[in-house]
């Protein structure tokens, strides 16, 4: 059984920096971007929104610019080494400054009040912080079933392979400490699949991790850039590299052993870092009602 992980990060926070990956978001980035800054000032959390334009062909780098007139804090980026989700990430994450990275998608499909819930999951002393949109107070909201199927097969997949109660490592949005991210290099993966090489590197070196229910609501304009058939080889390839990493590195890349047990106060589970939840929290298809009364329905309703 694998051994309960707890904080252990003792320094203090002193910015966030939400870096966002854009191509062609010219339809959803200044909403973004207002309105991620308009939440983290309300709660007065020191920030820095580094916006990679990745390409872009339409007017999104145009409204980069303008929108950098009345946002001091917002540094956009553009991505001059080879394009690729996975690139323009890295590329932002390294022209970064804070002690605490979330990486967050452009097209308002996550929820910036999400962003201030990591910001304190961090501040506690986690290396990392999860989310999961299919545990109890999460949701999705217009989810293409199609897709939604295809990921819960794969979290399933590699929740099975990893030993982990981790039921979202597919999603992007999560929030790392500096110090953790730099500890998952080097990068491999140029793509999409950065998204399951970063907590699968994360659980496997042994860093300390928590989750936290968050909600997504399908873009509203714009075309996904994630293509299923073009990606399925490339997820398969990092999975299978974290995968030989932790069962025969011996433990080459492994960071310092963790506390056996966590505080008894901590609420967590007998697995790997994960606050602990019933077995009713963890919907097969991520339907529930949680914390903001969204109501997770896939197909056609919105809240």
């Amino acid at each position: 059984m694998t051994k309960i992980s707890r904080p252990t990060s003792t320094e203090p926070l002193r910015l966030l920096s939400v870096v966002i990956p854009a191509r062609d978001e010219e339809g959803s980035i200044a909403g973004a971007v207002e309105h991620l800054h308009v939440a983290l000032r309300l709660r007065g959390i020191p920030h820095e929104i580094v916006v990679v334009d990745d390409g872009s062909t339409d007017s999104t780098w145009e409204l980069l610019g303008n929108l950098q007139q009345r946002i001091p804090q917002l540094n956009a980026v553009q991505n001059t080494g080879p394009h690729g989700f996975g690139n323009a990430i890295v590329f932002g994450i390294d022209r970064s400054q804070g002690d605490a990275v979330v990486i967050m998608m452009a097209d308002e499909s996550d929820d910036c009040r999400d962003v201030a819930e990591y910001w304190e999951l961090l501040g506690q002393g986690w290396d990392a912080a999860f989310g999961s949109r299919f545990i109890r107070g999460g949701g999705v909201i217009d989810y293409p079933l199609h897709k939604l199927l295809v990921n819960r097969l794969a979290n399933a997949f590699l929740r099975v392979m990893f030993r982990s109660r981790l039921n979202d490592f597919t999603n992007a949005f999560k929030a790392y400490r500096r110090t953790a991210l730099d500890g998952c290099r080097p990068f491999l993966s140029p793509h999409f699949n950065l998204t399951v090489e970063l907590p699968l590197k994360i659980i496997v070196r042994g860093y300390s991790w928590t989750t936290t229910p968050i909600t997504w609501r399908n873009r509203r304009s714009g075309i996904s850039k994630l293509k299923i058939k073009e990606m399925g080889s490339r997820y398969l390839f990092i999975t299978l590299y974290c995968w030989l990493e932790k069962y025969f590195s011996r433990g080459d890349y492994k960071q310092h052993e963790r506390a056996e047990s966590a505080p008894a106060s901590g609420g967590l589970s007998p697995l790997v870092g994960c606050p602990s939840h019933s077995p009713n929290d963890y919907s097969p298809l991520g339907v529930s009602v949680g914390k903001r009364n969204i109501t997770t329905i896939q197909g056609a309703h919105r809240d």
